[in-house]
C-alpha cells in the first residue's frame, strides 16, 4: 500500500516567490551593514598611507623613527616622532596603573561579592562614568586635580602628563571594570561550587578560581583599556600642555599623537603641505600602535580561551 505524502505541510510553508525575494534583500540588507565598516577601516587606511607616503617622499625614516625633536611647524623643521610616542606612552603608563588595579578589583567585587542590589546601584554609576565627554575630564585634570597635585608637589607645572594621565584613568575604569565583571560572571557556578567543596573562601575562590577561567576576557578589557588610553585626545590637549617634549616624567608638560593632530588640524596650514602630512603621518603611526595592541588582545583570547 502507498502512501502519499502532502506536497506541503500548510500554505504557511509553502514556497513563494515573494518570501524568497524578502530572504534575499534582508540578507543584502545585512551584508551592507556588515560591509560598512570593512569599507570605513579600508578607506581611512588607505587615506593615511596615501598622505603617509607623499610625507616620507620628502622626510627620510630613520629622521621620523630617530630624531629627538619635533618642530615641523618651524623653520628648522625636525620630525622626530619619539618625542609624541614618548608623551602618548606616559600619559598611557600613568592611566593604566590607576585603571588596571582599580578595574580589577571593582570587577571582583561586583561579581563575587556585591549583593544584587548593590550590583544593579553601582553599573549604571559606572556606565555614567564612562559616559561623560571627555573634555569635561579634561577641564575637571586643569582645574581640581592640578591644583591639589601642586600641593603635593610643588614644583609641578600648571600642565603636566601626570594630571591628564591621572584623570584618563578614571575615564578608563568603567572599561576594564565592566568587560571584567562581565567575563568573571561568564565563568560557570559549577567552578565556584567546587572551589567552594574544598574549603576556599570566597576570596580564594574570586582570585584563583574565577580570574584564572576568565583570563582571555580581562585580557581583552585590559587591552581595551590599553587602546582607549593611548588614542584619548581632548584630556591631553586641555591638561597636558601639548609642548612636544623628549621625556618619559609624567610631572612634566608634554604632547602626544593625538593632541598634536587637534592643534595642527584646527590650523591654516596649506593642505598638501609637509605640515598637513605630518598628521597622517601621526595617525599611521597611532594606528599600528592599536593594531598591535588589539593583535595582542586577540592572540591573549585565543590561548586563554576556556572551553566549558
Amino acid at each position: 500500500m502507498t502512501i502519499s505524502l502532502p506536497v506541503t505541510v500548510s500554505p504557511r510553508l509553502s514556497k513563494k516567490a515573494s518570501r524568497h525575494l524578502k530572504e534575499r534583500f534582508i540578507e543584502f540588507l545585512l551584508f551592507g551593514a556588515a560591509a560598512i565598516s570593512v569599507f570605513t577601516t579600508v578607506a581611512i587606511v588607505y587615506v593615511l598611507v596615501k598622505e603617509s607616503w607623499n610625507f616620507f617622499q620628502h622626510v627620510p625614516l630613520s629622521d621620523f623613527l630617530f630624531d629627538t625633536q619635533w618642530t615641523p611647524l618651524f623653520d628648522d623643521a625636525h620630525y622626530g616622532i619619539m618625542v609624541l610616542l614618548s608623551g602618548t606612552l606616559t600619559s598611557s603608563a600613568v592611566a593604566l596603573v590607576i585603571a588596571i588595579p582599580l578595574g580589577t578589583i571593582i570587577a571582583i567585587y561586583l561579581s563575587e561579592f556585591a549583593s544584587f542590589r548593590v550590583r544593579e546601584i553601582a553599573k549604571p554609576f559606572l556606565e555614567l562614568l564612562g559616559g561623560v565627554p571627555t573634555i569635561v575630564y579634561g577641564y575637571f585634570a586643569l582645574t581640581l586635580l592640578t591644583p591639589v597635585l601642586q600641593i603635593l608637589f610643588p614644583d609641578l607645572p600648571g600642565f603636566s602628563l601626570l594630571s591628564a594621565g591621572l584623570v584618563m584613568g578614571i575615564m578608563i575604569i568603567p572599561y576594564v571594570s565592566s568587560l571584567s565583571e562581565d567575563a568573571m560572571r561568564a565563568v560557570p557556578m559549577s567552578l565556584r561550587e567546587g572551589s567552594y567543596a574544598m574549603g576556599a573562601t570566597r576570596f580564594q575562590t574570586a582570585v584563583k578560581v574565577v580570574m584564572p577561567a576568565a583570563t582571555s576576557g580581562i585580557a581583552s578589557a585590559y587591552i581595551l583599556g590599553i587602546s582607549r588610553a593611548v588614542g584619548e585626545t581632548m584630556i591631553l590637549a586641555v591638561a597636558a600642555g601639548m609642548q612636544p617634549n623628549l621625556t618619559f616624567n609624567p610631572t612634566e608638560p608634554g604632547a602626544t599623537i593625538t593632541s598634536y593632530i587637534v592643534q595642527v588640524a584646527l590650523g591654516d596650514l596649506p593642505h598638501g603641505s609637509i605640515g598637513y602630512q605630518t598628521i597622517f603621518a601621526a595617525g599611521l603611526t597611532l594606528m599600528l600602535m592599536t593594531l598591535v595592541f588589539n593583535l595582542i588582545g586577540a592572540w591573549l583570547r585565543k590561548k586563554y580561551r576556556e572551553v566549558y
